[in-house]
Protein backbone atom coordinates (compact mmCIF):
# COMPACT_ATOMS: atom_id res chain seq x y z
CA UNK A 1 0.00 0.00 0.00
CA UNK A 2 0.74 3.58 -0.40
CA UNK A 3 1.33 6.18 2.27
CA UNK A 4 2.46 9.44 2.69
CA UNK A 5 5.49 9.32 5.77
CA UNK A 6 7.22 12.60 7.43
CA UNK A 7 10.69 12.35 7.02
CA UNK A 8 11.78 15.94 7.78
CA UNK A 9 10.94 19.27 7.39
CA UNK A 10 9.59 19.83 4.07
CA UNK A 11 10.58 16.13 3.03
CA UNK A 12 7.28 14.00 2.82
CA UNK A 13 8.12 10.46 0.97
CA UNK A 14 5.33 8.74 -0.84
CA UNK A 15 6.20 5.59 -0.19
CA UNK A 16 5.12 1.43 -0.14
CA UNK A 17 4.34 0.34 3.12
CA UNK A 18 2.73 -2.99 3.92
CA UNK A 19 -0.77 -3.53 4.59
CA UNK A 20 -1.35 -3.47 8.30
CA UNK A 21 -2.37 -7.01 9.28
CA UNK A 22 -5.29 -7.00 11.92
CA UNK A 23 -6.64 -9.56 14.68
CA UNK A 24 -9.58 -10.99 15.94
CA UNK A 25 -10.86 -8.34 17.70
CA UNK A 26 -9.61 -5.37 14.81
CA UNK A 27 -10.73 -3.59 11.59
CA UNK A 28 -8.57 -2.82 8.45
CA UNK A 29 -9.98 0.24 6.53
CA UNK A 30 -9.20 1.94 3.10
CA UNK A 31 -9.23 5.27 3.56
CA UNK A 32 -11.21 7.83 1.51
CA UNK A 33 -10.46 11.25 3.13
CA UNK A 34 -8.55 11.91 5.68
CA UNK A 35 -8.77 16.20 6.88
CA UNK A 36 -5.03 17.85 7.24
CA UNK A 37 -5.02 19.09 11.04
CA UNK A 38 -3.55 22.59 12.41
CA UNK A 39 -1.61 19.61 14.82
CA UNK A 40 -0.15 17.65 11.41
CA UNK A 41 0.80 21.39 9.60
CA UNK A 42 2.55 22.06 13.27
CA UNK A 43 4.30 18.80 13.60
CA UNK A 44 5.52 19.01 10.02
CA UNK A 45 6.77 22.78 10.03
CA UNK A 46 8.02 22.32 13.35
CA UNK A 47 9.79 18.46 13.78
CA UNK A 48 7.48 17.60 16.97
CA UNK A 49 7.14 14.10 16.56
CA UNK A 50 9.95 11.50 16.07
CA UNK A 51 10.42 10.32 12.65
CA UNK A 52 9.83 8.50 10.02
CA UNK A 53 6.07 8.53 10.90
CA UNK A 54 2.66 8.56 8.96
CA UNK A 55 0.49 11.39 10.18
CA UNK A 56 -3.19 12.39 10.23
CA UNK A 57 -6.44 11.28 12.61
CA UNK A 58 -9.60 12.89 10.49
CA UNK A 59 -10.56 9.85 8.89
CA UNK A 60 -13.15 8.48 6.97
CA UNK A 61 -13.37 5.24 4.92
CA UNK A 62 -14.34 1.52 4.07
CA UNK A 63 -14.37 -1.47 6.57
CA UNK A 64 -12.38 -3.98 3.76
CA UNK A 65 -11.35 -6.49 6.25
CA UNK A 66 -13.20 -7.77 10.12
CA UNK A 67 -11.77 -9.82 12.83
CA UNK A 68 -13.76 -12.91 13.66
CA UNK A 69 -15.23 -11.10 17.38
CA UNK A 70 -16.35 -8.08 15.58
CA UNK A 71 -20.14 -8.06 15.37
CA UNK A 72 -20.89 -4.45 14.86
CA UNK A 73 -19.00 -3.47 11.80
CA UNK A 74 -18.98 -5.52 8.27
CA UNK A 75 -17.08 -5.76 4.93
CA UNK A 76 -18.30 -2.56 3.16
CA UNK A 77 -19.47 0.02 5.84
CA UNK A 78 -18.74 3.63 5.22
CA UNK A 79 -16.86 4.83 8.37
CA UNK A 80 -15.60 7.44 10.62
CA UNK A 81 -13.06 6.73 13.33
CA UNK A 82 -10.98 8.60 15.74
CA UNK A 83 -7.43 7.64 16.88
CA UNK A 84 -7.30 8.23 20.82
CA UNK A 85 -9.61 6.55 23.39
CA UNK A 86 -9.49 6.79 27.06
CA UNK A 87 -9.52 4.18 29.81
CA UNK A 88 -13.53 5.10 30.95
CA UNK A 89 -11.67 4.00 35.16
CA UNK A 90 -8.90 6.35 35.71
CA UNK A 91 -8.65 9.66 38.16
CA UNK A 92 -9.19 11.77 35.33
CA UNK A 93 -11.49 9.99 33.48
CA UNK A 94 -13.92 9.28 36.18
CA UNK A 95 -13.35 13.15 36.83
CA UNK A 96 -14.72 14.10 33.21
CA UNK A 97 -11.44 14.74 31.82
CA UNK A 98 -11.00 11.72 29.62
CA UNK A 99 -8.30 13.89 27.51
CA UNK A 100 -6.15 13.89 30.46
CA UNK A 101 -6.01 10.10 30.94
CA UNK A 102 -2.77 8.25 30.59
CA UNK A 103 -4.26 5.57 27.91
CA UNK A 104 -5.71 8.73 25.59
CA UNK A 105 -2.52 10.19 23.50
CA UNK A 106 -0.81 6.49 24.00
CA UNK A 107 -3.44 4.71 21.38
CA UNK A 108 -3.92 5.45 17.95
CA UNK A 109 -4.85 4.31 14.17
CA UNK A 110 -2.22 2.33 12.42
CA UNK A 111 0.04 3.60 10.74
CA UNK A 112 -1.64 7.05 10.63
CA UNK A 113 -4.49 8.87 8.66
CA UNK A 114 -2.14 9.55 5.49
CA UNK A 115 -2.17 5.91 4.56
CA UNK A 116 -4.08 3.50 2.06
CA UNK A 117 -5.31 1.34 4.37
CA UNK A 118 -5.79 1.87 8.19
CA UNK A 119 -5.70 -0.70 10.93
CA UNK A 120 -8.35 -0.10 13.99
CA UNK A 121 -7.38 -1.11 17.29
CA UNK A 122 -9.54 -2.99 19.18
CA UNK A 123 -10.73 -0.20 21.70
CA UNK A 124 -11.01 2.14 18.75
CA UNK A 125 -13.33 0.00 16.80
CA UNK A 126 -15.36 -0.19 20.84
CA UNK A 127 -15.37 3.37 21.35
CA UNK A 128 -14.35 5.59 18.44
CA UNK A 129 -16.04 3.98 15.15
CA UNK A 130 -18.72 4.69 13.84
CA UNK A 131 -21.24 4.19 10.38
CA UNK A 132 -21.99 7.00 8.49
CA UNK A 133 -24.79 8.13 6.75
CA UNK A 134 -25.40 6.73 3.13
CA UNK A 135 -25.78 10.68 1.90
CA UNK A 136 -23.01 12.36 3.81
CA UNK A 137 -19.74 11.89 2.06
CA UNK A 138 -16.27 10.97 3.22
CA UNK A 139 -15.37 14.82 3.63
CA UNK A 140 -17.79 15.50 5.55
CA UNK A 141 -17.55 12.57 7.55
CA UNK A 142 -13.78 13.20 7.96
CA UNK A 143 -14.56 17.04 9.73
CA UNK A 144 -15.92 14.87 12.30
CA UNK A 145 -12.96 14.80 14.41
CA UNK A 146 -12.89 18.64 14.76
CA UNK A 147 -16.80 18.87 15.03
CA UNK A 148 -16.13 16.99 17.73
CA UNK A 149 -13.05 18.78 19.37
CA UNK A 150 -15.15 21.66 19.71
CA UNK A 151 -18.37 20.33 21.12
CA UNK A 152 -16.08 19.11 23.66
CA UNK A 153 -14.43 22.70 24.35
CA UNK A 154 -18.57 24.14 24.51
CA UNK A 155 -19.35 22.01 27.27
CA UNK A 156 -17.40 24.54 29.19
CA UNK A 157 -18.67 27.41 27.76
CA UNK A 158 -22.81 27.22 29.05
CA UNK A 159 -23.92 29.02 26.16
CA UNK A 160 -26.87 30.31 26.31
CA UNK A 161 -29.87 31.27 24.25
CA UNK A 162 -29.38 35.05 23.04
CA UNK A 163 -25.49 35.11 24.09
CA UNK A 164 -23.03 36.58 22.36
CA UNK A 165 -20.16 34.81 21.46
CA UNK A 166 -17.10 36.07 20.06
CA UNK A 167 -14.51 33.71 18.47
CA UNK A 168 -11.30 34.69 18.24
CA UNK A 169 -9.32 32.91 15.06
CA UNK A 170 -11.74 32.34 11.65
CA UNK A 171 -9.47 29.45 10.73
CA UNK A 172 -11.77 25.86 10.55
CA UNK A 173 -11.72 25.74 14.13
CA UNK A 174 -13.13 29.14 15.21
CA UNK A 175 -15.60 29.06 12.19
CA UNK A 176 -16.55 25.41 13.71
CA UNK A 177 -17.33 26.80 16.90
CA UNK A 178 -19.20 30.14 15.07
CA UNK A 179 -21.44 27.72 13.96
CA UNK A 180 -21.77 25.69 16.79
CA UNK A 181 -22.60 29.06 18.85
CA UNK A 182 -25.38 29.15 16.56
CA UNK A 183 -26.70 26.23 16.97
CA UNK A 184 -27.02 26.12 20.89
CA UNK A 185 -28.88 29.50 20.61
CA UNK A 186 -26.37 32.02 20.64
CA UNK A 187 -27.71 35.25 19.99
CA UNK A 188 -25.14 36.95 18.30
CA UNK A 189 -21.47 35.53 17.14
CA UNK A 190 -18.58 37.59 16.26
CA UNK A 191 -15.25 36.58 14.84
CA UNK A 192 -11.44 38.34 14.46
CA UNK A 193 -8.80 37.41 12.45
CA UNK A 194 -6.45 38.77 10.16
CA UNK A 195 -7.35 36.88 6.80
CA UNK A 196 -10.05 39.48 4.58
CA UNK A 197 -10.46 35.51 3.12
CA UNK A 198 -11.36 33.48 6.27
CA UNK A 199 -13.60 36.31 7.67
CA UNK A 200 -15.55 36.29 4.73
CA UNK A 201 -16.06 32.40 4.56
CA UNK A 202 -17.02 33.32 8.66
CA UNK A 203 -19.64 35.79 7.34
CA UNK A 204 -20.84 33.05 4.73
CA UNK A 205 -21.34 30.31 6.95
CA UNK A 206 -23.20 32.62 9.46
CA UNK A 207 -21.45 34.85 11.72
CA UNK A 208 -22.91 38.06 12.26
CA UNK A 209 -20.09 40.13 12.41
CA UNK A 210 -16.10 39.53 11.22
CA UNK A 211 -13.51 41.83 12.55
CA UNK A 212 -9.87 42.05 10.61
CA UNK A 213 -7.64 43.30 13.91
CA UNK A 214 -5.20 44.48 11.64
CA UNK A 215 -7.76 47.17 10.67
CA UNK A 216 -9.95 47.45 13.35
CA UNK A 217 -9.59 47.72 17.69
CA UNK A 218 -11.63 44.64 18.82
CA UNK A 219 -11.84 46.13 22.18
CA UNK A 220 -13.78 49.13 21.36
CA UNK A 221 -15.61 47.59 18.77
CA UNK A 222 -16.94 45.07 21.21
CA UNK A 223 -17.42 47.52 23.82
CA UNK A 224 -19.25 49.65 21.29
CA UNK A 225 -21.68 46.93 19.81
CA UNK A 226 -22.45 45.49 23.51
CA UNK A 227 -22.85 48.42 24.76
CA UNK A 228 -19.82 48.13 27.02
CA UNK A 229 -21.02 45.23 28.69
CA UNK A 230 -18.78 42.83 26.79
CA UNK A 231 -19.51 39.42 25.77
CA UNK A 232 -20.41 36.28 27.07
CA UNK A 233 -18.51 33.92 25.84
CA UNK A 234 -15.25 34.16 24.28
CA UNK A 235 -13.68 31.36 22.44
CA UNK A 236 -9.83 31.59 21.49
CA UNK A 237 -9.66 29.47 18.51
CA UNK A 238 -6.04 31.00 17.54
CA UNK A 239 -2.20 29.71 19.05
CA UNK A 240 -1.65 33.62 20.25
CA UNK A 241 -0.87 33.76 23.97
CA UNK A 242 -1.18 37.52 23.74
CA UNK A 243 -5.11 36.90 23.09
CA UNK A 244 -5.61 35.72 26.69
CA UNK A 245 -5.33 39.58 27.99
CA UNK A 246 -7.47 40.84 25.55
CA UNK A 247 -10.25 38.34 25.92
CA UNK A 248 -9.95 39.26 29.95
CA UNK A 249 -10.95 42.46 28.68
CA UNK A 250 -13.58 41.91 26.92
CA UNK A 251 -15.43 38.96 28.40
CA UNK A 252 -18.39 40.49 30.53
CA UNK A 253 -18.99 40.22 33.96
CA UNK A 254 -19.95 36.84 34.55
CA UNK A 255 -19.04 35.50 31.45
CA UNK A 256 -16.61 32.05 30.10
CA UNK A 257 -13.28 32.14 28.09
CA UNK A 258 -12.48 28.66 26.30
CA UNK A 259 -8.68 28.28 25.17
CA UNK A 260 -9.19 26.37 22.51
CA UNK A 261 -5.34 25.99 21.26
CA UNK A 262 -2.06 25.83 22.62
CA UNK A 263 0.47 28.47 23.41
CA UNK A 264 3.68 26.87 22.25
CA UNK A 265 5.38 30.61 22.55
CA UNK A 266 5.51 33.33 24.85
CA UNK A 267 3.29 31.31 27.29
CA UNK A 268 3.57 33.54 29.54
CA UNK A 269 0.93 36.60 29.55
CA UNK A 270 0.18 39.14 32.32
CA UNK A 271 -3.89 39.24 32.82
CA UNK A 272 -6.40 41.46 35.05
CA UNK A 273 -6.29 38.76 37.99
CA UNK A 274 -8.91 41.37 39.81
CA UNK A 275 -11.66 40.28 37.26
CA UNK A 276 -11.91 36.73 39.12
CA UNK A 277 -12.97 37.88 42.28
CA UNK A 278 -14.88 41.33 41.52
CA UNK A 279 -16.03 40.07 38.03
CA UNK A 280 -16.65 36.30 38.24
CA UNK A 281 -15.32 35.78 34.88
CA UNK A 282 -13.85 32.22 34.25
CA UNK A 283 -10.86 31.12 32.16
CA UNK A 284 -11.12 27.30 31.06
CA UNK A 285 -9.14 25.50 29.02
CA UNK A 286 -10.33 22.20 26.22
CA UNK A 287 -8.46 20.10 24.49
CA UNK A 288 -9.54 17.30 21.99
CA UNK A 289 -12.47 15.32 21.90
CA UNK A 290 -13.47 11.79 23.50
CA UNK A 291 -15.84 9.04 22.22
CA UNK A 292 -18.84 10.82 24.27
CA UNK A 293 -18.98 13.63 21.08
CA UNK A 294 -18.63 11.37 18.11
CA UNK A 295 -22.60 10.74 17.22
CA UNK A 296 -23.48 14.18 17.65
CA UNK A 297 -20.45 15.41 15.84
CA UNK A 298 -22.09 13.27 13.00
CA UNK A 299 -25.35 14.13 13.09
CA UNK A 300 -24.80 17.77 13.19
CA UNK A 301 -22.82 17.71 10.00
CA UNK A 302 -25.37 15.51 8.36
CA UNK A 303 -28.26 17.62 9.67
CA UNK A 304 -26.55 20.46 8.10
CA UNK A 305 -26.38 22.51 11.73
CA UNK A 306 -22.55 22.51 10.82
CA UNK A 307 -21.32 22.94 7.20
CA UNK A 308 -18.72 20.84 6.41
CA UNK A 309 -18.69 20.78 3.01
CA UNK A 310 -18.55 24.66 2.39
CA UNK A 311 -15.42 25.05 4.47
CA UNK A 312 -13.13 22.54 2.71
CA UNK A 313 -11.63 24.75 0.02
CA UNK A 314 -9.02 22.26 -1.07
CA UNK A 315 -8.61 18.44 -2.01
CA UNK A 316 -5.24 16.86 -2.35
CA UNK A 317 -3.51 13.19 -3.56
CA UNK A 318 -2.24 11.54 -1.22
CA UNK A 319 1.10 11.83 -2.95
CA UNK A 320 0.98 15.56 -2.66
CA UNK A 321 0.39 15.90 1.21
CA UNK A 322 3.81 17.68 1.25
CA UNK A 323 2.47 20.42 -1.02
CA UNK A 324 -0.43 20.59 1.01
CA UNK A 325 1.26 21.57 4.37
CA UNK A 326 3.25 23.82 2.40
CA UNK A 327 -0.07 25.68 1.33
CA UNK A 328 -1.56 25.12 4.88
CA UNK A 329 1.22 26.56 6.42
CA UNK A 330 1.62 29.86 4.45
CA UNK A 331 -0.07 32.26 6.11
CA UNK A 332 -0.52 34.45 2.79
CA UNK A 333 -2.72 31.22 1.38
CA UNK A 334 -6.73 31.50 1.11
CA UNK A 335 -7.47 28.30 2.18
CA UNK A 336 -9.85 27.22 5.04
CA UNK A 337 -10.32 23.47 5.37
CA UNK A 338 -8.05 20.90 3.11
CA UNK A 339 -8.95 17.13 2.52
CA UNK A 340 -6.53 14.73 1.24
CA UNK A 341 -8.00 12.01 -0.71
CA UNK A 342 -6.10 8.61 -1.80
Amino acid sequence: MKASVFYDIGDFRYEELPVPTINDDEVLIKMRACGLCGTDVHKAVAKTVKTPVVLGHEVSGDVVEVGKNVKDFKTGDRIFVAHHVPCFTCHYCLHGHHTLCHQFKTTNIDPGGFSEYIRIPALNVRHSMHKIPDDMTYEEAAMAEPVACCLHGQKYARIMPEDTVLIMGAGQIGIIHGQLAKARGAGKVYISDISDFRLQKARELGMDLAFNVNKEDLAEKVKEITGGLGVDVVIIAAGISSLLPQAVKIVRRGGTIIVFSPFDRNSLVSIDSSRFFEDEISIVGAYSSTPFEYIEALKMIHDKKINAGAMITHTFELKDLGKAIELASNPDEKYLKVMIEP
